[in-house]
């Protein structure tokens, strides 16, 4: 049986859409044939006349190297001896008219680093994991009853060195995660790291999807960066693209002098926003193609989650369409895109039956219903959506002059209409913190004790509220300047008090909230949460709780969006007894003022909030508050 023999079955599931393995058929693979060492390529281009590899190892000139036409369909393959690991290819794809492209493999797993494009042949085997517990503890993780606080960063920017030149994989695993681990963060997000020709895009604009970028390292070293990540109990969250790409030549535009991988309707194909094109999501090669690659970075990376970017631009035909586009409309007259729906379930529902305990979460700013419903419920079948109307809402409350908050009290409570309507992330995103939008710290309006203060309330808000959370790097050190994409973070910020306190302050909230299961528990529950006062508008203050899986685990939360400090403050309680404040951002060791309260608070029956007892307390200002109920097995009250 010849080599073509051998994947009869994958070629007819590949043009089916049902090839969810792909990878290990299309692409440069080192392989062995009649005892013969080389390499085995294949590549889908159903519009060539002929498909050659060119390459280091043969002048760039691929008549020595034809690929054989193995499908009607248009799959080419071919063997070739003595090709070796490392060596550089692309495909030579000749046209009809007698014209010839030379494009890099989309199937590729290494690639030349920018502004060099060609494709590289690379063995995925040579690396030895040692992460052997923190996979087989994945197997039992629930994420939604777990603390989930994620570090969003890009790898590029985090830290540079003094020549401006990047920190490899390897070089991030022994200066980033130490640091990640310390604040106590669980999990680590990046940025795309899938190959792309153009730093600007920050990865979202990609050529090489299963080629991991070279900008810092090789497939071998990103393997020991989340090798390393997982021998310290942290899991790696990587942004995915598969709603569009980019028109560079060598990509996949026009891959075989045709539209292939983008829609031949270019009313449908054109991203005229961001200059690039959308993918064919009814081609089942494509949809191959795309749910291949989601497994591929499971499978090969051992990467914990992907992050499915812009969904709302694959969910609606007519996304962000200028004035004088012609509008596009699905087979019912509506805008839905309906073959992306079709293939982001078949999407989810490939990824966890391979992987059932990943994280696929969706960022989808539409009201799209059900985006982490699973699919056999109608769903779109992700397990977690970024809630993007809570994070513009209390930006918007935030920028805010706070004598003018009391009108606009509702951008504080809107959030709990609907908070468990879908499984939630709180995103305090990279796409906050760029283009004009200014720094979260920039963000907060009064002077620079104010400003501190308010952001220190804005994430201890975050940490009490429903849904799991993210940062990206730089907020937690209070950097002034709004993210800058070509060089490092401003480190040199922690060389004064207040931006040192901030990141004090971001660790013990952080383990703080990891502490106390009534944070994360119940995020998608609604028992898990309950409104002492959401009506104090006049004084712009909120008191909740967030109730754990046993009756006496929860705490009660008091936020003041003002300068005032509310002293003898009425907070109504479920129950009587005693009660200590275990938290307070106005502390001194964080840079605050220092209304705290260090003294027992003892409940009187006086009914308040529609409650039988009630507590008096000394709320801080622009602060939050957290008190618990004291029980024989309560220690003393701790900051």
């Amino acid at each position: 049986m010849d080599i073509y023999q051998l994947f009869e079955e994958d070629i007819y599931l590949f043009h089916q859409g049902t090839l969810y393995q792909s990878h290990h058929l299309l692409g440069a693979h080192p392989y062995t044939l009649d005892g013969q060492t080389g390499c085995r390529f294949a590549v889908w281009a159903p519009h060539a006349e002929q498909v050659n590899v060119a390459g280091d190892f043969n002048g760039w000139h691929g008549g020595r190297h034809a690929l054989n036409k193995i499908s009607d369909a248009g799959l080419w393959a071919g063997f070739f001896p003595h090709i070796k690991n490392g060596a550089a290819y692309k495909f030579e794809i000749w046209q009809q008219d007698g014209s010839k492209i030379l494009k890099s493999d989309p199937y590729a797993f290494h690639s030349e680093i920018r502004p060099a494009t060609a494709s590289i042949i690379c063995n995925l085997n040579s690396f030895q994991w040692t992460d052997e517990d923190w996979m087989e503890k994945q197997k039992s993780y629930n994420p939604y009853q777990s603390p989930l606080l994620i570090y969003e960063l890009h790898a590029g920017t985090w830290k540079q060195k003094e020549d401006g030149s990047f920190y490899s994989y390897r070089e991030l695993a022994h200066h980033l995660i130490p640091y990640v681990k310390d604040l106590g963060y669980t999990h680590i997000e990046l940025l795309p790291l899938a190959e792309h020709p153009f730093d600007g895009s920050w990865g979202y604009q990609i050529t090489g999807y299963f080629s991991v970028t070279s900008r810092y390292g090789t497939p071998d070293d990103f393997k020991y960066f989340i090798n390393t990540c997982h021998e310290n109990n942290i899991g790696v969250i990587m942004d995915w693209v598969p709603g569009h790409f980019c028109k560079d030549d060598h990509g996949l535009r026009l891959f075989d002098g045709k539209p292939l991988y983008e829609y031949q309707d270019l009313r449908k194909a054109e991203k005229t926003s961001w200059g690039t094109l959308t993918f064919d999501f009814g081609r089942p090669e494509v949809q191959s193609f795309l749910v291949s690659n989601a497994v591929y970075w499971f499978e090969e990376f051992h990467v914990d989650g992907l992050r499915t970017d812009a969904v709302a631009s694959m969910l609606y035909l007519n996304f962000e369409k200028h004035n004088g586009e012609e509008p596009v409309f699905n087979s019912y007259g509506g805008e839905e895109n309906l073959e992306a729906t079709a293939f982001l379930k078949k999407l989810n529902k490939a990824v966890f039956e391979y992987y059932p305990h990943v994280l696929m979460m969706a960022e989808e700013s539409s009201e799209w219903p059900l985006v982490s419903a699973p699919v056999h419920e109608g769903g779109l079948g992700f397990n977690f959506k970024w809630n993007m109307g809570w994070m513009n809402d209390i930006i918007k409350y935030m920028e805010m002059d706070p004598i003018y908050r009391k009108h606009h009290h509702e951008l504080l409570t809107f959030s709990l209409m609907y908070a468990y309507s879908e499984n939630y992330l709180l995103p305090f995103s990279h796409d906050e913190v760029v283009h004009g939008k200014k720094s979260l710290l920039q963000k907060m309006p009064g002077d620079q004790w104010q400003q501190f203060a308010q952001l220190r309330l804005l994430f201890g808000y975050m940490m009490t509220h429903p849904g799991k959370k993210l940062m990206f790097m730089g907020s937690e050190i209070a950097q002034y300047d709004e993210w800058k994409d070509q060089e490092g973070l401003d480190w040199v910020v922690l060389e004064y008090p207040l931006h040192q306190l901030m990141l004090d302050y971001v660790k013990v909230l952080n383990h703080f909230y990891k502490e106390y299961s009534c944070l994360y528990e119940k995020d998608h529950d609604p028992d898990g949460f309950l409104w002492i006062d959401a009506d104090n508008n006049d004084q712009s203050v909120i008191v909740f709780i967030r109730q754990g899986m046993e009756m006496e685990d929860y705490l009660i939360i008091i936020c003041n969006f003002t300068p005032v400090v509310r002293y003898d403050f009425k907070v109504g309680v479920l129950e009587p007894g005693s009660y200590f404040e275990v938290f307070n951002s106005d502390h001194e060791n964080f840079g605050g003022s220092g209304q705290t309260n260090k003294d027992i608070l003892f409940s009187v029956p006086v009914p308040w909030h529609n409650q039988s007892q009630s507590i008096q307390l000394k709320v801080p200002p622009f602060g939050i508050s957290i008190v618990k109920k004291r029980n024989e097995q309560t220690k003393e009250a701790h900051t």
